[in-house]
């Protein structure tokens, strides 16, 4: 068995690799049977050190998930839900994401898709990219206003010729 000032340079090496939340190296740790005082010690101490800091991972994990993986806010919101990080600790993150960066990410997704998209009518070809948008976790009236401009969809439900 592993003493905790090992466990506590493993976690701090697992930390320093990427920006981690409390609920990856808890789930870590776990592995390892410690009592749940010594594995409170040892979080205390990672984030006395700054090797977990909860605002700076959802800085990252924004920025990341709406780059790469091209993820709206509710995909992202989710996944921070899923790791029980509280909502003052990744509203900031949420918010400062820039409005035109997002927007121009969902534009670029619907026109790709569009390309390879098939519908038996206009009307299929758009519930199937409002589909597509919803799953990555993009706002639905945000969705609705980009498809109406990329399928010149007008506002009494006919395609614009």
């Amino acid at each position: 068995m592993k003493t905790e000032s090992e466990i506590l340079n493993a976690m701090a090496r697992y930390c320093s690799q990427a920006e981690r939340c409390v609920y990856d190296v808890r789930k870590k740790i776990a592995a390892e049977n410690l009592p749940q005082e010594v594995e409170k010690r040892i979080i205390d101490r990672l984030i006395q050190e700054k090797f977990l800091d909860e605002k700076r991972f959802c800085r990252y994990f924004t920025n990341d998930k709406l780059k790469f993986n091209q993820w709206g806010r509710i995909k992202i919101i989710y996944e921070f839900k899923k790791r029980h990080i509280p909502p003052e600790a990744y509203s900031e993150a949420i918010d400062d994401i820039d409005e035109s960066a997002y927007l121009s990410t969902l534009t670029r997704l619907l026109k790709s898709k569009k390309r390879t998209t098939k519908g038996r009518s206009e009307q299929e070809l758009y519930r199937k990219l409002c589909t597509f948008a919803s799953s990555r976790g993009f706002e639905y009236p945000l969705i609705i206003k980009q498809l109406k401009e990329l399928l010149n969809y007008t506002d009494d439900g006919e395609y614009a010729e």
